[in-house]
């Protein structure tokens, strides 16, 4: 999954379109609810901003350049539910398209009696002329709530597509206080307003300054008016209508050229020929392992096929590979490489659905993060004749001094053992983590160093490290008994930062970083002082960057 602010505008041409127009249509309605509550304050503030809004929006290229956002951010809304092969969604994405679709029933209200009212009838549409043709009838309420559901609709969006980079989460709570104070502050203006502008409207000679100062449509421009609504209307539930035939008869169509799927203790469906039994699982809200993401390395997903394995295409290099690697049965095959043609009733061999009280988390994440292991040098002999109290009191002392550093780079100490600990950069992606890695020994060195001081200060001999860093595949999951498993990592990457830190020994230097590690954080070493190391439980040499002290990397 990508994270990284680079990430924004990927995608597809129509999800740039929809996020473009999107942000076009939420940057007016921010000041246009900002202007409404102006009214809050003076009606001279709430007039003044209108009249410069009006400037920007209802200049020819303005104006074009917001009918055609909210035209392509409607048309793409309705192609993008055509598209949809199921209606099974997250709340939050179906909260979004049902505020989407009430929309409209009170937007094309707005909209012809305000801008459609001043381009053919001349009528000054002016706060004050809104206010008045709402107020006090329940039509104030009505556009009140299409406020709420526009502001509602466009959090929703801004959120779903800005919540994976790094900044989002840490300015959500600020970005929170913002979201309620706008439509509050908005409906605050309205409510004030109205209520001094009803007031005025109610003397004779007032209203008949009013009702000339907004140029007042004519009974028969209302009626005119209506009729164009009504029609508008009628447009928009044709549109949605051919929605609704569109998808049903894509849905139908999909049925007729689909293959029938029975899971062996799970339901039936039908999915579209020509995806992966993984893919038709995830089509259909089928619960599937698949610690990989469908790559065809971790097997986790592989089923028994019990029927219809016949009509199945053999498997592919990497397919046949990987199930040899298992030792698995004839029967047996990867859901995230097999396409199937023809009915089957499949076993799933790992059950990600909670069947035998597993969290989500059981099911582990593939990532390839940086490794750090860590671990005193001589603790045994210097520990030799001590009490257990002072043993463990010295390795929290060391512990405190050290951890810091580490999480304050955003790392996480897995676990401790003993004298040691290991620990993992869950960062967005690989460049990130191992830099965090490298900064965290930098780090950790000058933490010993002052650590060290203050021995010498209690007549204490020094304390030595060595440390071992890698960047690496990794699966973080919970293992253990049901309701006993604790969040760990497993993998190589965890075995070669162990034996690079056993490397450090004989050496007598602080670190070992892996080259794999410093391509990775993009740092510029020399290949003569990289040097291989024939590692025990590694099958290939892995090549590495000795440093007598991390600290001494700060200044490369």
């Amino acid at each position: 999954m990508v994270t990284t602010d680079n990430a924004l505008w990927r995608g597809g041409w129509s999800t740039r379109l929809r996020i473009g127009s999107g942000l076009v249509l939420f940057v007016f309605a921010f000041f246009h609810f900002l202007n409404i509550g102006l009214g809050l304050f003076h009606t001279d503030y709430l007039h003044g901003m209108q009249d410069g809004r009006k400037a920007v929006t209802r200049h020819d290229a303005m104006s074009a350049l917001l009918y055609l956002a909210l035209i392509v951010h409607s048309g793409l809304a309705l192609t993008s539910i055509i598209q949809r092969r199921t209606l099974r969604m997250p709340f939050s994405s179906a909260l979004q398209i049902v505020l989407g679709l009430l929309i409209p029933i009170q937007l094309i209200v707005h909209i012809i009696h305000t801008r459609y009212a001043h381009e053919i009838y001349d009528v000054n549409d002016e706060m004050g002329y809104i206010i008045i043709l709402m107020w006090p009838s329940s039509a104030i309420w009505m556009q009140s709530l299409l406020l709420l559901i526009v502001w509602v609709h466009g959090c929703i969006g801004l959120h779903m597509w800005l919540r994976l980079t790094r900044w989002w989460g840490k300015t959500l709570p600020y970005l929170i206080g913002i979201a309620v104070f706008v439509p509050c502050f908005a409906l605050a203006g309205v409510l004030t307003e109205g209520r001094r502008i009803w007031a005025d409207f109610a003397d004779d000679f007032l209203r008949e300054q009013y009702i000339e100062h907004y140029n007042w449509p004519s009974a028969e421009a209302f009626e005119a008016m209506f009729r164009v609504e009504d029609n508008a209307m009628t447009g928009f539930w044709a549109a949605l209508g051919a929605t609704a035939a569109f998808y049903l008869g894509r849905k139908l169509w999909r049925r007729r050229h689909s293959v029938q799927v029975t899971y062996a203790r799970g339901p039936e469906v039908f999915a579209e020929k020509g995806m992966t039994l993984l893919e038709m699982s995830q089509a259909n809200g089928i619960p599937h392992a698949a610690l990989c993401g469908g790559k065809g390395r971790c097997t986790t997903c592989r089923v028994i096929v019990e029927d219809g394995g016949d009509h199945l295409p053999p498997p592919s290099e990497i397919e046949a590979r990987s199930l040899a690697a298992v030792g698995a049965s004839a029967q047996t095959r990867l859901a995230c490489q097999m396409r199937p043609t023809e009915p089957v009733k499949v076993f799933r061999v790992f059950r990600p659905d909670g069947k035998h009280d597993r969290a989500h988390a059981s099911q582990g994440q593939e990532r390839q993060l940086a490794v750090l292991f860590l671990d005193m040098r001589g603790f045994t002999a210097r520990t030799a004749g001590q009490l257990p109290y002072d043993i463990v009191f010295l390795l929290n002392r060391f512990f405190d001094a050290i951890v810091p550093s580490i999480t304050s780079q955003g790392g996480v100490v897995d676990k401790y053992m003993g004298d040691g600990l290991l620990a993992v950069f869950d960062k967005p992606d690989p460049r990130q983590s191992a830099r965090a890695g490298l900064k965290a020994a930098i780090e950790i060195s000058h933490a010993l160093e002052q650590f060290n001081r203050q021995l010498s200060s209690e007549d204490s001999p020094h304390i030595r490290i060595g440390m071992g860093l890698h960047l690496g595949d990794l699966v973080l999951g919970e293992i253990g008994a049901a309701g006993h498993a604790a969040q760990t990592i497993i993998g190589d990457a965890v075995n070669v930062a162990s034996r690079l830190e056993a490397e450090t020994k004989p050496l007598g230097v602080e670190l070992l970083v892996s080259a794999e590690l410093l391509q990775a954080a993009e740092m510029d070493i020399s290949d003569d002082r990289i040097q291989p190391f024939n590692l025990r439980g590694v099958s290939e040499p892995v090549p590495a960057l000795p440093v007598l002290l991390a600290s001494e990397l700060e200044q490369t």
